[in-house]
């Protein structure tokens, strides 16, 4: 079963916290050949930034989270229980005045855990602003 754009926004819309939501994450995409990766819009916000004025990495670390889950359900077709077992993050530049775009690709997604490589570029960039990696239990 194929995830579509619509149905991977209410997936976003019915499945996270509100403080997540208030990031205003939209999604860009959902891979439709093999339904294994997700590229999820934060758009620049000055109330994430830190000091100096680059995105928080606490933002991005809650981005490349939420695109995960989107990648994983776009994998199975649909949302299913699941949690955040580890995720790394390696900041690499700062970004300031552009929206992220994350995408998180499936490098394995198995019956009950699921491995994730995320790349968070500036908007019309190619440079890596973040890198992360994460692993999710499937609980459904």
């Amino acid at each position: 079963m194929t995830l579509t754009l619509a149905a991977a926004e209410k997936v976003l819309a019915d499945n996270f916290a509100p403080w997540v939501l208030d990031l205003g994450l939209t999604v860009e995409s959902v891979d439709p050949v093999d339904g294994h990766e997700a590229v999820l819009r934060l758009p620049w916000s000055d109330r994430l930034a830190r000091e100096g004025g680059g995105l928080s990495g606490q933002a991005l670390m809650a981005a490349a989270d939420t695109a995960t889950v989107i990648a994983v359900a776009a994998a199975r077709g649909g949302f299913v229980p699941m949690t955040t077992v580890q995720q790394s993050i390696s900041f690499q530049r700062a970004v300031i005045g552009a929206d992220v775009l994350v995408r998180a690709r499936l490098t394995k997604a198995g019956k009950r855990m699921a491995f994730a490589d995320i790349t968070m570029t500036a908007e019309d960039t190619e440079e890596t602003a973040a890198h992360a990696t994460a692993v999710y239990a499937l609980l459904g």
